[in-house]
Protein backbone atom coordinates (compact mmCIF):
# COMPACT_ATOMS: atom_id res chain seq x y z
CA UNK A 1 0.00 0.00 0.00
CA UNK A 2 1.39 3.43 -1.18
CA UNK A 3 1.90 5.88 1.82
CA UNK A 4 -0.39 8.83 1.73
CA UNK A 5 0.61 11.95 1.31
CA UNK A 6 -1.65 14.35 4.49
CA UNK A 7 -1.13 17.30 2.89
CA UNK A 8 -2.04 17.15 -1.01
CA UNK A 9 -4.57 14.04 -0.11
CA UNK A 10 -6.32 15.65 2.59
CA UNK A 11 -9.25 17.47 1.12
CA UNK A 12 -9.79 21.05 2.80
CA UNK A 13 -13.48 20.97 4.54
CA UNK A 14 -15.28 21.55 7.35
CA UNK A 15 -17.57 18.49 7.54
CA UNK A 16 -15.82 15.22 6.83
CA UNK A 17 -19.20 13.32 7.38
CA UNK A 18 -20.66 14.97 4.48
CA UNK A 19 -17.64 14.18 2.34
CA UNK A 20 -17.55 10.15 2.17
CA UNK A 21 -18.54 8.74 -1.21
CA UNK A 22 -18.55 9.90 -4.84
CA UNK A 23 -19.54 13.61 -4.57
CA UNK A 24 -16.62 14.52 -1.76
CA UNK A 25 -15.63 17.22 -3.64
CA UNK A 26 -19.08 18.90 -3.34
CA UNK A 27 -17.99 19.58 0.44
CA UNK A 28 -14.83 21.03 -0.36
CA UNK A 29 -16.81 23.46 -2.84
CA UNK A 30 -19.01 23.90 0.28
CA UNK A 31 -16.71 24.98 2.64
CA UNK A 32 -14.61 26.89 -0.34
CA UNK A 33 -18.38 28.65 -0.68
CA UNK A 34 -18.53 29.67 3.16
CA UNK A 35 -14.88 30.87 3.52
CA UNK A 36 -15.49 32.55 0.12
CA UNK A 37 -18.78 34.00 1.29
CA UNK A 38 -17.62 35.15 4.91
CA UNK A 39 -14.83 37.03 3.10
CA UNK A 40 -17.19 38.79 0.75
CA UNK A 41 -19.31 39.62 3.56
CA UNK A 42 -15.90 40.72 5.51
CA UNK A 43 -14.60 42.69 2.52
CA UNK A 44 -17.63 44.65 1.45
CA UNK A 45 -18.68 45.84 4.92
CA UNK A 46 -15.03 47.11 5.59
CA UNK A 47 -14.77 48.55 2.18
CA UNK A 48 -18.09 51.04 2.52
CA UNK A 49 -16.56 51.48 5.86
CA UNK A 50 -13.38 52.85 4.12
CA UNK A 51 -16.03 54.64 1.65
CA UNK A 52 -16.91 56.77 4.53
CA UNK A 53 -20.18 54.89 5.80
CA UNK A 54 -18.70 52.26 8.47
CA UNK A 55 -22.14 51.23 10.54
CA UNK A 56 -23.70 49.42 7.53
CA UNK A 57 -24.49 45.62 7.91
CA UNK A 58 -23.63 42.96 4.61
CA UNK A 59 -27.05 43.25 3.73
CA UNK A 60 -27.75 47.29 3.97
CA UNK A 61 -24.39 47.40 1.51
CA UNK A 62 -25.88 45.23 -0.87
CA UNK A 63 -29.11 46.94 -0.88
CA UNK A 64 -27.61 50.21 -1.37
CA UNK A 65 -25.73 48.58 -4.59
CA UNK A 66 -28.89 46.93 -5.92
CA UNK A 67 -31.25 50.46 -5.40
CA UNK A 68 -28.11 52.11 -7.72
CA UNK A 69 -28.14 50.05 -10.11
CA UNK A 70 -28.98 51.16 -13.70
CA UNK A 71 -30.09 54.15 -12.04
CA UNK A 72 -33.73 52.99 -11.91
CA UNK A 73 -35.98 53.00 -8.95
CA UNK A 74 -36.86 49.35 -7.70
CA UNK A 75 -39.51 48.07 -5.22
CA UNK A 76 -39.23 46.50 -2.31
CA UNK A 77 -40.01 42.70 -3.46
CA UNK A 78 -37.95 43.30 -6.96
CA UNK A 79 -35.24 44.26 -4.72
CA UNK A 80 -35.53 40.94 -2.37
CA UNK A 81 -36.21 38.68 -5.54
CA UNK A 82 -32.93 40.01 -7.48
CA UNK A 83 -31.00 39.58 -4.25
CA UNK A 84 -32.76 36.14 -3.34
CA UNK A 85 -33.97 37.47 -0.13
CA UNK A 86 -36.49 35.21 1.31
CA UNK A 87 -37.20 37.42 4.46
CA UNK A 88 -38.83 40.72 3.00
CA UNK A 89 -38.39 42.31 6.61
CA UNK A 90 -34.67 42.16 6.43
CA UNK A 91 -34.88 44.11 3.18
CA UNK A 92 -37.09 46.49 4.56
CA UNK A 93 -35.26 47.43 7.56
CA UNK A 94 -32.13 47.93 5.59
CA UNK A 95 -34.36 50.71 2.99
CA UNK A 96 -35.41 51.85 6.07
CA UNK A 97 -31.54 52.52 7.77
CA UNK A 98 -30.38 53.60 4.50
CA UNK A 99 -33.25 55.97 4.37
CA UNK A 100 -32.19 57.18 7.77
CA UNK A 101 -28.96 57.80 6.57
CA UNK A 102 -30.50 59.92 3.73
CA UNK A 103 -28.52 57.26 1.00
CA UNK A 104 -31.97 56.20 -0.40
CA UNK A 105 -35.40 57.66 -0.83
CA UNK A 106 -38.76 56.34 -1.80
CA UNK A 107 -41.51 57.58 -3.86
CA UNK A 108 -45.33 56.26 -3.69
CA UNK A 109 -46.11 55.52 -7.25
CA UNK A 110 -49.97 54.24 -6.73
CA UNK A 111 -49.83 51.56 -3.51
CA UNK A 112 -45.79 50.92 -4.16
CA UNK A 113 -42.78 52.58 -2.98
CA UNK A 114 -40.13 53.16 -5.30
CA UNK A 115 -37.07 52.90 -4.28
CA UNK A 116 -33.69 55.60 -5.38
CA UNK A 117 -30.64 56.52 -4.56
CA UNK A 118 -29.78 59.83 -3.30
CA UNK A 119 -27.26 62.67 -4.27
CA UNK A 120 -25.51 61.33 -1.19
CA UNK A 121 -26.22 57.33 -1.60
CA UNK A 122 -24.43 57.99 -5.34
CA UNK A 123 -21.78 59.65 -4.22
CA UNK A 124 -21.09 56.80 -1.12
CA UNK A 125 -21.41 54.32 -4.04
CA UNK A 126 -18.88 56.18 -6.13
CA UNK A 127 -16.79 56.06 -2.85
CA UNK A 128 -17.38 52.57 -2.44
CA UNK A 129 -16.22 51.90 -6.29
CA UNK A 130 -12.42 54.32 -5.94
CA UNK A 131 -11.78 52.13 -2.97
CA UNK A 132 -12.78 48.84 -4.39
CA UNK A 133 -10.53 49.78 -7.38
CA UNK A 134 -7.65 50.20 -5.24
CA UNK A 135 -7.62 47.74 -2.82
CA UNK A 136 -9.58 44.44 -4.52
CA UNK A 137 -9.26 45.03 -8.17
CA UNK A 138 -5.14 45.74 -8.38
CA UNK A 139 -4.83 41.77 -6.88
CA UNK A 140 -7.96 40.29 -8.75
CA UNK A 141 -5.77 39.10 -11.61
CA UNK A 142 -2.85 37.45 -9.59
CA UNK A 143 -5.33 36.53 -6.17
CA UNK A 144 -7.35 34.17 -9.24
CA UNK A 145 -4.47 32.97 -11.46
CA UNK A 146 -5.71 34.83 -13.75
CA UNK A 147 -4.43 35.06 -17.46
CA UNK A 148 -2.08 38.32 -17.96
CA UNK A 149 -4.46 39.31 -20.75
CA UNK A 150 -7.40 41.18 -18.77
CA UNK A 151 -9.60 39.98 -21.70
CA UNK A 152 -9.04 36.84 -20.62
CA UNK A 153 -9.63 37.27 -16.81
CA UNK A 154 -12.43 39.13 -17.66
CA UNK A 155 -13.99 36.03 -19.42
CA UNK A 156 -12.63 33.58 -16.79
CA UNK A 157 -14.59 35.25 -13.86
CA UNK A 158 -17.49 35.50 -16.41
CA UNK A 159 -17.80 31.68 -16.56
CA UNK A 160 -17.08 31.87 -12.98
CA UNK A 161 -20.22 33.99 -12.47
CA UNK A 162 -22.40 31.78 -14.51
CA UNK A 163 -21.50 28.71 -12.37
CA UNK A 164 -21.98 30.33 -9.23
CA UNK A 165 -25.39 31.61 -10.56
CA UNK A 166 -26.22 27.53 -11.62
CA UNK A 167 -25.25 26.47 -8.08
CA UNK A 168 -27.49 29.04 -6.31
CA UNK A 169 -30.20 27.49 -8.58
CA UNK A 170 -29.46 23.78 -7.61
CA UNK A 171 -29.57 24.83 -3.87
CA UNK A 172 -32.45 26.55 -3.90
CA UNK A 173 -33.99 23.51 -5.77
CA UNK A 174 -32.69 21.29 -2.91
CA UNK A 175 -34.01 23.97 -0.52
CA UNK A 176 -37.56 23.41 -2.02
CA UNK A 177 -37.16 19.85 -2.14
CA UNK A 178 -36.27 19.92 1.82
CA UNK A 179 -38.85 21.90 2.74
CA UNK A 180 -41.64 19.23 1.43
CA UNK A 181 -39.92 16.19 3.27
Amino acid sequence: MPARNPVSDTPILSSAHLADGDWAGLSEMEFGLIVARHAFDRWIVRCMAAAGVPDLAVTDVLVLHHVHHRGRPKKLADICFTLNYEDAHVVSYALRKLAGLALVRSEKVGKEAFWSTTKAGRDTVERYRKVRDRCLLGGAADGLGAPADPASARANLTELAGTLRALSGLYDQAARAAASL
